[in-house]
């Protein structure tokens, strides 16, 4: 709860100091990734329709800093069905999203029911209805089937190159789809670029020369993910934390840090390369 609590300490606080409308936040491609993935599970497009899934991943954007996250959190708990319909807890969320800026927010408040208090952090909300097993059901090749042409080309770029690296394929799409949702032009507010999300310090270590050309990027970020299995000993679940927080930071911590974005990057990346199990969930 208390990390909860600083965590809409931080998101208040940087819309204050920035000044930045709510809806520019989606432009961070890990953020937008993670709303793009969460609206086709709540919607069932590409993949089953699991609305514990889509709060799961808007979950995951919010905790990155979105307000939309959150508004679209209290929308499935407004607008869903059974389990998933918890008007109470619909409109905490919409009365934080609006509180943050968000202006789609309170089209869904329901002035017929009072606000539910907060209890844990947003992920705690599809944990209480089991929804581990949910979350697995997001199926990555389904998903990756009805994007577009262009984003096809990546997926059989990744596949043609993986071999060559010796990296998994399964696990690289499953970052790039963290990372960008394999968007080749996505600019992070860090100067992260391309598909695979490389800084400029990265580009160079890899001889990554234009990182908008996906091919090279896609090449950058394997010789990356090769780099970092080696120096990880082949775990994909510090691979991962390494790749979202750093390899520095991993070891400080001797695993997985103890920061919410990264664990539930870590979580995303595995349930989307088919790699999760009990123990890659669990972080303490």
């Amino acid at each position: 709860m208390k990390a909860f609590a600083r965590l809409l300490l931080l998101v208040a606080a940087i819309i204050v100091v920035s000044s930045v409308h709510a809806a520019e936040f989606d432009e961070a491609p890990r953020v937008q990734a993670a709303l793009e993935q969460g609206l086709a599970a709540e919607k069932g497009k590409g993949v089953g329709r699991n609305l514990w899934l889509a709060i799961r991943l808007y979950c995951d954007a919010a905790t990155m800093g979105s307000p939309e996250g959150f508004m679209r959190i209290g929308r499935v708990l407004a607008t869903g069905h059974g389990l998933a319909r918890k008007p109470e807890v619909a409109n905490a969320y919409l009365a934080l999203a609006a509180s943050l800026g968000n202006e789609d927010a309170l089209k869904y408040y329901d002035s017929r029911h009072g606000n539910a208090e907060l209890q844990g952090d947003c992920d705690a909300l599809a944990g209480a209805e089991d929804a581990e097993s949910e979350v697995s059901a997001f199926n990555m090749d389904a998903y990756l089937s009805k994007q577009s042409f262009d984003k096809q080309k990546i997926v059989r770029l990744i596949h043609h190159w993986a071999p060559k690296y010796q990296v998994d394929a399964r696990f690289v799409l499953a970052i790039a789809l963290a990372e960008s949702n394999m968007n080749p032009t996505a600019v992070s507010p860090k100067n992260a670029q391309g598909v695979m999300q490389l800084i400029p310090a990265t580009q160079e270590r890899f001889g990554v020369l234009r990182p908008f050309d996906p091919e090279q990027n896609i090449k950058g970020g394997m010789a990356y993910i090769r780099w970092l299995e080696r120096r990880f000993a082949g775990d994909w679940r510090l691979v991962a934390a390494a790749y979202n927080a750093g390899e520095g930071v991993v070891d400080r911590h001797a695993g997985i840090p103890p920061y919410a974005e990264t664990q539930q990057y870590v979580r995303r990346v595995m349930h989307f390369a088919g790699m999760a199990t009990e123990k890659s969930l669990r972080f303490n």
